[in-house]
């Protein structure tokens, strides 16, 4: 089992590194890219990840296509979207009724 694994690896395509980040748009899909070929085992869709990583640093397809091929192997952490925080506003003459009141409580408490 452990010869089975060992040649599966050395089969695997590698994750391709990219040297220049200063593009942030190519980062983000960089980043999208690494998390998605982390994520996954199969080396058939790594070399399918890889295949779209460098035909998006060549600019052969663009970000949408490159997100849309890629959208199948990522996955969203539904627990992050289910924490968001919750803010409640105040209108300007809320907030003024409200500080009025707090006001008037501290003249008339002595």
């Amino acid at each position: 089992m452990c010869v089975e694994s060992e040649k599966d690896n050395l089969d695997s395509p590698k994750k391709v590194a990219i040297s220049d980040l200063s593009n942030f748009q190519f980062h983000a899909a960089y980043l999208a890219y690494s998390e998605a070929y982390d994520k996954t085992t199969d080396p058939e869709v790594r070399e399918f990840l890889n295949q779209n990583i460098i035909a998006l640093q060549q600019n052969k397809i663009d970000y949408q296509t490159f997100y849309r091929n890629i959208s199948q192997y990522r996955q969203v952490d539904v627990s992050q979207l289910q924490n968001r925080v919750s803010i409640r506003t105040q209108s300007k003459s809320e907030w003024r009724n409200r500080m009025k009141r707090i006001e008037r409580e501290r003249r008339y408490e002595k």
